[in-house]
């Protein structure tokens, strides 16, 4: 915990508002997009989803903001965390430091900035939308993915550390892989065949994970393919990244 405080004051060392700005980025983005659906093409105001028999009507601003808040940490857990061991190599090569301690405390203060994005939203959510028992869930979706993209980073950071072209692959995709997510459209509401293979998406499954806690009040547990599909998933990963790590981990520091 207290690496983690010291990633994010190092981030941001030398501004005024230090780790304010892992805030303020993020922020300016959900402007934006506020401002382009609020304001520049009000006609694309609402997003229609199904619940059931009954058909919701939901703002396109807050259902996008709900999905943006994940999708903002999963994106820096992928890009950053596959370039936790390169970026704090002096851990690697100049003391003798437990490598797989630097993905977690690197993840740990990524869930830090998470969470207070998270409160904003939800204070947001509460005054234009109410709360309700299904927002608990966000107790199950939190952790779930603090660890999923944890146990990724076991993988990409150490194949990362001996290739550089991964990690600039795994960058160059990001920006493609935001719109294979449903963080602008509603996944559900997809044709048949795409919307089965979505299933198969683990950041989708968070960020539809967060709208149904939020906003579709439904719980996980009512969507049971998409569930044994996440954790299925979850095993795998799990299993690759301690695989990987094992395999690599002697091997890092002669190659930084």
């Amino acid at each position: 915990m207290m690496l983690a405080k010291t990633e994010l004051i190092k981030t941001y060392k030398g501004a005024a508002i230090g780790p304010g700005w892992a805030v303020v980025k993020p922020a300016f983005t959900i402007f934006v997009y506020w401002f382009a659906f609020s304001v520049g093409i009000r006609h694309l105001g609402t997003v229609a989803v199904d619940i059931g028999s009954n058909k919701l009507l939901l703002d396109r601003f807050l259902f996008m903001f709900v999905g943006f808040i994940p999708w903002f940490f999963i994106s820096d857990s992928i890009v950053k965390g596959a370039k936790d061991i390169r970026s704090h190599r002096q851990y690697v090569t100049k003391v003798n430091f437990p490598v797989s301690t630097i993905m977690t405390f690197s993840t740990i203060s990524r869930i830090y900035v998470h969470l207070v994005l998270t409160g904003l939203m939800y204070i947001y959510v509460a005054v234009f939308w109410g709360v309700s028992w299904y927002n608990l869930q966000l107790l199950f979706y939190m952790p779930a993915m603090f660890f999923f993209f944890l146990f990724l980073s076991w993988s990409t950071a150490p194949m990362c550390a001996f290739s550089a072209d991964l990690e600039n692959a795994i960058t160059s995709i990001m920006s493609g892989i935001f719109w294979l997510t449903g963080v602008v459209y509603n996944s559900y509401d997809l044709p048949a065949p795409l919307k089965q293979i979505m299933l198969f998406n683990p950041m989708n499954f968070f960020i539809n994970g967060y709208r149904n806690a939020l906003l579709y009040d439904r719980w996980f547990f009512e969507f049971k393919t998409e569930f044994i599909i996440f954790a299925v998933e979850f095993i795998v990963i799990f299993l690759l990244g301690v695989y990987n790590y094992n395999r690599l981990r002697k091997k890092i520091p002669d190659v930084l």
